[in-house]
């Protein structure tokens, strides 16, 4: 039984019901012009009937019996002596106009119409029939018929809505647009009179030209009274923006006299100085969210915090700036104002890290610091609260995860200005904070978690303040393994749940403990006995052995990563450089192991003989990876066998080449024939299994040979 069609036959079909199509695009034809010759026929005797009852007409139709016997009767009927029914060149019928068509020119008028036929009524005037476009024939058929010939084409429907496109409209100037100048002029308004409170406030008192009290009411007053205007201004027609405005510069103007009030005359004690500050920027957001106006907002907090630093420049400052940090935190949960998002945090974070540096650079006051680190402190756990209280409400508002990048550098940089143990311990509790918080990305869905976006900002920032930690805890011989442990930690979060960000973060750990490592131990270390024996150390084992570890979980999570799809798919050819990679970066980590041990040790030929341990581990090494492949090559799982395969070759041509090339040189005495006699096993016994296996497969292959059916 055969599943293939016959293309002959396919063919044949085909044409049958292209001749059926086209037969019945025929029929469709003619019984359109059946049609309308029947109707011409019907007007046509609707229009003779009355005629009929003339003595003239009717004689003339009606032969005499005398005529009859004188001459054969010649005459046609009055229906085929009319010209409207002959066909016209179109093949349509040629009375479409109604009417006595047929009638001679100068014959006699017709009497009116009588009774109309089939009930129709006397006094209603005959209508002609609602006219039927003809049907559309198929394309291949549509010239083989008279009534299609001389048609003229006609153009496809146009869709509603989708006329001929016209001349594209001017665009207008953006100085033209409605209500640009209006608000170029109000923030312009704003600024400016902001400037004039400052002076109001700062100038004026450097001057003498008001006493403090005159100063600070003076500027107390102007400020209500503008918040007052600009409420008065916005309920009336087209008032938004100038009410905005007002608005906006007055609560500005009292959160700057707060600060003068505060900084410059000492009026009020700082705490209540910022619990005021507070009541005023929380008044000017509340406003705004009454309002709806993200602009009111802004220029209520931008116009404070820029201004703010030519009013004070004490410590004080910052203070007041995370106040404006905190009162729009509210506002950021009911609404996405990104824009406030902004303005509310970079002022601060900018004033934080100029006191940072100020700090670090020009004083050695430990209490000038304290202030500074609690600065730091408040606006990453603003910044950190305020994030996750938004994206847990809005899981994808990318600027509040942005606002929070900005937020945690200032205590980053706090941690510098303090000695180490006080440095490691603000670096440590800071990154568990952070690392804890990019946790949460992998907990379940049902659970506290933040977004992707957040978390990967917050284990990034959790990282930098982890490797300020182990700065701090480490030696130059130890902080390779410090690093080669975060990243191992890294990998195995990485491969478990397949997470490239935690990927990221061990691959640059990783890279940045190989650095590390390779400044303590590097090959010119590895290869002179001397220079090893003065910088090797236990730490720079214990190191190597961490890199180990690295290795052994980055492939183990590049496996994860690679693995396939669906069952008996193929794995990533990345696969492949990988193990070669880590093959090689396992080989001169053994060799670190072993030759940093041997120098330890302390016995005379420890450099030597780690050496030739390191050889002996090399071909050690080969030969399992050789024996594993060749055991998955038999398995059902070629590629891993290949990999496998190739490692090992790769890793015995290596250690032959380090046999001959420097242990030869280096190695002498009981030490050299050791080495010399366990690689070459080794690589007998390697052989003999690459043969035992080979063969194996050959007879494999001629048995199933001889069992399959002849």
């Amino acid at each position: 039984m055969t599943t293939s069609i016959d293309p002959a036959l396919v063919a044949r079909l085909s044409g049958e019901f292209t001749s059926i199509a086209g037969d019945f695009t025929t029929l469709g034809g003619r019984l359109s012009t059946l049609g309308r010759d029947l109707e011409a026929l019907h007007r046509q005797m609707h229009t003779v009937t009355p005629q009929r009852s003339e003595p003239g007409i009717s004689g003339a139709s009606a032969p005499t019996a005398e005529q009859g016997s004188a001459a054969p009767d010649t005459t046609e009927p009055a229906v085929s002596q009319s010209p409207a029914t002959t066909p016209d060149a179109a093949g349509t019928s040629g009375a479409r106009a109604g009417g006595a068509a047929g009638a001679p020119a100068g014959g006699p008028v017709p009497a009116p119409p009588g009774p109309a036929p089939w009930g129709i009524p006397a006094a209603a005037t005959p209508q002609p029939p609602w006219p039927v476009p003809p049907p559309q024939p198929h394309s291949r058929y549509a010239g083989a018929y008279p009534i299609y010939r001389n048609r003229p084409p006609v153009a496809p429907p146009v869709p509603p809505g989708r006329g001929p496109a016209g001349p594209a409209a001017p665009r207008t100037p953006w100085w033209q647009r409605e209500g640009v100048i209006s608000r170029l002029l109000a923030v312009a308004g704003v600024a400016v009179t902001l400037i004039g409170v400052v002076m109001l406030l700062v100038l004026a008192a450097q001057a003498g030209i008001f006493g403090p009290v005159p100063r600070v009411v003076a500027g107390a007053a102007f400020s209500a009274a503008l918040v007052g205007a600009g409420v008065r201004v916005y309920r009336r027609t087209g008032g938004r923006v100038g009410g905005v405005a007002l608005a906006a510069t007055g609560f500005a103007g009292a959160y700057l006299d707060v600060i003068a009030t505060t900084t410059i005359y000492d009026w009020l004690h700082p705490v209540p100085g910022f619990a005021v500050a507070l009541g005023v920027a929380a008044a000017g957001v509340g406003l705004a969210v009454q309002w709806r106006s993200q602009a009111l907002a802004v220029l209520v907090v931008a116009g404070a915090a820029v201004l703010a630093p030519f009013v004070s420049t004490e410590l004080s400052l910052l203070a007041f700036l995370i106040v404006l940090q905190l009162a729009c935190v509210p506002v950021q949960y009911r609404y996405d104002w990104p824009f406030l998002h902004l303005v509310r945090t970079v002022p601060a974070v900018l004033a934080t890290q100029i006191a940072i540096v100020a700090a670090a650079i020009g004083t050695d006051d430990p209490g000038r610091r304290v202030l500074v680190l609690v600065a730091a402190v408040a606006v990453a756990a603003v910044g950190l609260a305020g994030t996750v209280v938004v994206v847990r409400h809005r899981p994808g508002d990318i600027v509040a995860t942005l606002t929070c990048a900005l937020a945690t550098t200032p205590l980053l940089a706090a941690a510098a200005l303090f000695d180490r143990p006080v440095a490691t311990a603000i670096s440590s509790g800071y990154a568990v904070v952070l690392l804890a918080l990019a946790a949460t990305a992998l907990l379940p869905r049902d659970i506290a978690r933040v977004p992707g976006h957040t978390a990967t900002v917050a284990a990034v920032a959790g990282s930098f303040a982890l490797l300020e930690t182990l700065w701090g805890v480490t030696t130059e011989a130890t902080l390779a393994m410090g690093l080669f442990l975060v990243a191992a930690c890294y990998l195995g979060i990485a491969g478990r749940t397949r997470n490239r960000v935690a990927a990221a973060l061990g691959t640059g750990s990783a890279a940045l403990g190989g650095l590390a490592f390779l400044v303590v131990a590097g090959p010119g270390t590895l290869s002179t006995e001397w220079i090893a024996v003065r910088e090797l150390s236990a730490g720079t084992a214990a190191s190597a052995i961490a890199g180990l570890a690295v290795v052994v979980v980055a492939l183990w999570g590049a496996g994860r990563f690679a693995a396939p799809r669906h069952p008996g798919g193929s794995t990533d050819s990345r696969a492949t450089l990988l193990w070669v990679g880590g093959s090689v970066a396992a080989l001169y980590l053994v060799t670190a192991t072993t030759v940093s041990l041997g120098v330890v040790s302390g016995i005379a030929d420890g450099f030597v003989v780690g050496h030739s341990i390191a050889t002996i581990v090399w071909m050690a090494g080969a030969l399992a990876a050789l024996l594993y492949g060749l055991r998955r090559l038999g398995g059902g799982t070629p590629t891993a066998a290949k990999i496998a395969l190739g490692s090992g070759l790769l890793v015995t041509a290596a250690a032959l080449a380090k046999l001959f090339l420097f242990d030869l040189a280096t190695l002498d005495g009981l030490i050299r024939v050791t080495a010399f006699l366990v690689v070459g096993v080794l690589l007998l016994i390697a052989g003999t299994r690459y043969a035992r296996a080979f063969a194996e497969s050959a007879a494999h292959r001629d048995d199933s040979g001889s069992a399959a059916p002849r």
